[in-house]
Formats: C-alpha cells, sequence, structure tokens
C-alpha cells in the first residue's frame, strides 16, 4: 500500500497585502475565498500548512534578467501605487508578496522532493505565468512556476514538466524554458485572447493545445487526453509542476471556455495518476488566475479533493 503524504498548503499572509485597487480582479478577496471554502468544506484541517519563505534573489536570478529582478524589488512605492504595466500595479506590499510568492515555489518543491508532501499547493498571488525573463505583465511580477521549475533542475532533476490549463497562455514561462530540453510545457487556452501568443517555431518542448471560445469539457478533456498524456509518457517527468488557473470556468468573467467545477476535479484526477505512474506521486502546484470569487473556490477545492483522497485513520 502506497504511503500517505499529506497535501501541503503553502501561503503568506502578504499575500493578501499586495492589492491593486478596488475594481481590479485580481484581488487579496480571492485567497479569502478559496480559504473560507475549504473551512465549509472541511478540507483544510487535513492540509500541512506551511509558510511560504522568502525567494532569495539566487533563485529569481535562474530565470529572471538581473535588471528585471532589481526593477521590481527597488520599485518605490512609499507614495503610492506604482504602475508596471496597463493591467500590473504594485503597493508598498507588493514586494514582500512576490517574494513570497516564489519563494512558495521553492519550499513546494523540497517537500515533494523529500517525501514529506504528495501534492503541495501554493495559494499564493501575485501569479506569476506571464512574468518573462525581462519583463513583468498580467498582474505577475516573478515568474513563481518558472522559479520553482528551476529549483528542481538545481537540485538535480533533468526532466521537470509544467502543466498550464488557465485560460491564458503562460508566454512567461514559455519565454523562459523555450529552449530547455529539460522542460516540457504543455498548455490548454483560450485562442484568440491576451496575451495573443503565436507560438515560437522549433520549440518543441513546447505543447500548445489553443482552444476556441466556447469550448465545453468533452472538448478540453479530449485535449488533455488525446495530446497531453501521450507527450507525458513520452517525457516521463520526475516532477509535475501545475500552474493551476481556474479562469476558464464557464463563470469567470475574463473569458469564453466553459469548463465545470467538476471538469477540475477530473484534472486533479488525471494529474495524480500521471505523477503516481511517472515521479512517485510527486506534484507542485501554484494559483494562477480564477475570478469568479464562487467558482475558483469551488474549483480549487475540486481539484484538491482526489489529493487529499484516502484520509488516515
Amino acid at each position: 500500500m502506497k504511503s500517505y503524504r499529506p497535501v501541503a498548503w503553502i501561503t503568506h499572509p502578504a499575500c493578501a497585502l499586495h492589492d491593486m485597487g478596488a475594481d481590479h480582479p485580481e484581488s487579496p478577496r480571492r485567497l479569502a475565498a478559496i480559504e473560507d471554502r475549504l473551512l465549509v468544506a472541511g478540507l483544510k484541517d487535513f492540509l500541512l500548512q506551511c509558510e511560504a519563505p522568502r525567494a532569495p534573489e539566487e533563485s529569481l536570478a535562474r530565470v529572471h534578467d538581473a535588471g528585471h529582478v532589481r526593477r521590481i524589488l527597488d520599485a518605490d512605492t512609499r507614495e503610492g501605487e506604482v504602475q508596471i504595466d496597463g493591467d500590473t500595479l504594485m503597493n508598498r506590499h507588493s514586494h514582500e508578496a512576490a517574494l513570497r510568492a516564489a519563494g512558495a515555489g521553492l519550499l513546494a518543491v523540497d517537500l515533494v522532493m523529500s517525501d514529506r508532501a504528495g501534492l503541495a499547493f501554493c495559494a499564493v498571488r501575485p501569479p506569476g505565468h506571464h512574468a518573462e525573463r525581462a519583463r513583468a505583465m498580467g498582474f505577475c511580477l516573478f515568474n513563481n512556476i518558472a522559479v520553482a521549475a528551476a529549483h528542481a533542475l538545481a537540485r538535480g532533476l533533468t526532466r521537470v514538466a509544467i502543466l498550464d490549463f488557465d485560460l491564458h497562455y503562460g508566454n512567461g514561462t514559455a519565454d523562459i524554458f523555450k529552449s530547455d530540453r529539460r522542460v516540457l510545457l504543455c498548455s490548454t487556452y483560450q485562442h484568440p485572447l491576451y496575451p495573443h501568443w503565436a507560438g515560437i517555431p522549433g520549440a518543441d518542448n513546447l505543447l500548445d493545445v489553443p482552444l476556441p471560445a466556447g469550448t465545453g469539457s468533452r472538448e478540453f478533456r479530449a485535449a488533455v487526453a488525446d495530446r497531453w498524456l501521450p507527450a507525458l509518457e513520452r517525457f516521463q517527468p520526475e516532477l509535475l509542476l501545475v500552474s493551476a488557473g481556474f479562469d476558464a470556468h464557464m463563470a469567470d468573467p475574463l473569458g469564453d471556455l466553459c469548463l465545470s467545477t467538476d471538469d477540475y476535479r477530473w484534472l486533479g484526477t488525471v494529474i495524480q495518476g500521471v505523477a503516481d505512474a511517472c515521479c512517485q506521486g510527486r506534484v507542485v502546484a501554484m494559483l494562477e488566475g480564477g475570478y469568479e470569487l464562487h467558482a475558483l473556490a469551488r474549483s480549487v477545492e475540486a481539484f484538491l479533493t482526489p489529493f487529499v483522497g484516502e484520509l488516515p485513520v
């Protein structure tokens, strides 16, 4: 019988203090809604609660230019918000939140690689998958999932897979790993939609599966089964990392994909199965999008449920 390993829940209070304005969809209320739902559902008591550390600059420098790291860390927010791009801002808490969000991935990798957790879920913000090597954009400052992947590689792994099911394409993750054959990036996303991804010719470690507006459960599940799973079986990753965006839900206001809450439960089951077959059950998930609070909270609960699975007696 497989030994029980808990689901680790990694977060930090600073992540709720990063605030880009009352009308901004990427709101601190996202984390509060998820936490409330897990409490009501009775799941929170079965999670290993962990506080995210700060990511050291050398970990950020594995995936970001030094100039980019300094631009974020040196941004002067003492007199108010700093505009990074059209929809990305920093307040006086954003530096700390960004360091903790990236640091969560470092701890998550360490927990699953030492068998102290099966799944480590990073409930952090700001999100990360749009942050490129030299540019912050799309609500993202540092690329949290890329920092985690680079940490795993630095620990000696030679094959890691990143699964990104966010509504929007993770252009930052693709930019960072497009020439790194140790990383397989599998993505589903609505197309056309921000960030208007056109692909990178010759980057055969990027498995892009664009989906038209209106795509629902059947087509989405077929895309994962027919495109992702054979590639993962060939690649045989030693660790699965997940850019867990829940904005492809039919209730989300930012897009037009039509996934249901149960699709995220199905995804959790599929990802757990791949991890058990390929990489000793090791999965790190990083919160990305999801902006309708009730749908987000219930979708995170659904995704976690297969991993919580058989609770210890």
